[in-house]
């Protein structure tokens, strides 16, 4: 059962711990490349602005954007604004979502994010927390993967090995999880034919893997190539 209120409090926290390290940056840091190829700190601040805009769109029953081109081009207009400019608006725009997300609603509800996915509303909160807490994590500014909680590690693995079940070009993987929280904990996901390849290590370094924010090198796989996994 997803509980939106404890992951709204989750978003909460997490939006805080955002806004106090992007404000020790300065204007040259803003503008230095984050941890995305192609992308500025200032890409992944306007991002995270105009996301939170996109899923109060989507709890309201709008569309999330008007269109793929008119996201990339709001992301480019928004990238090279200063530190203050970018601070007040990743705010002002968190406040908004959080706000939208108080109001009474019914979170059973099916709602449409992009490209026609569909999810259940109760399930916005988390997605949210995902886009904080992995963007702050490539913004490349002190916070790592193995600052996450051990409780979001393991619901992203979840939301990712669901994410990746069928998909053609995934092969059939069975992951485990070692360490002391979640040692033992296993995952199946990718195609549903031909033998799993096994894959194994902490839970941060699966959840980066499987996330597209590391190579892998800290997983082990029996001697087997560690197969390459598609964008998300």
């Amino acid at each position: 059962m997803i509980d939106h209120v404890h992951d709204l409090d989750a978003v909460r926290e997490a939006t805080d711990r955002l806004l106090s390290a992007i404000g020790e940056l300065d204007n040259a840091a803003v503008a230095e490349p984050s941890r995305l190829p192609g992308w500025s700190r200032g890409h992944l601040l306007a991002h995270l602005a105009r996301n939170a805009d996109a899923l109060v769109n989507v709890l309201e029953g709008r569309p999330m954007y008007v269109s793929g081109e008119a996201r990339e081009a709001d992301i480019e207009r928004d990238a090279p604004r200063p530190l203050d400019v970018q601070l007040a608006d990743l705010r002002d725009s968190s406040a908004r979502f959080l706000r939208t997300a108080d109001v009474p609603a019914d979170w059973s509800r099916t709602i449409e994010m992009r490209n026609g996915v569909t999810d259940s509303a109760a399930r916005v909160p988390f997605r949210r927390l995902v886009e904080v807490e992995l963007h702050h994590v490539d913004l490349g500014i002190g916070y790592e993967l193995t600052d996450l909680s051990d409780e979001f590690v393991a619901r992203e693995i979840d939301f990712l090995t669901e994410r990746f079940t069928g998909n053609p070009g995934v092969p059939a993987l069975r992951l485990e999880a070692t360490g002391k929280k979640h040692g033992g904990k296993q995952w199946s996901t990718g195609r549903p034919e031909g033998e799993p390849v096994s894959v194994s290590g902490p839970p941060a370094a699966l959840m980066g893997w499987l996330a597209g924010r590391c190579d892998g090198s800290d997983l082990e796989t029996g001697g087997a190539p560690l197969p390459a996994l598609p964008p998300l």
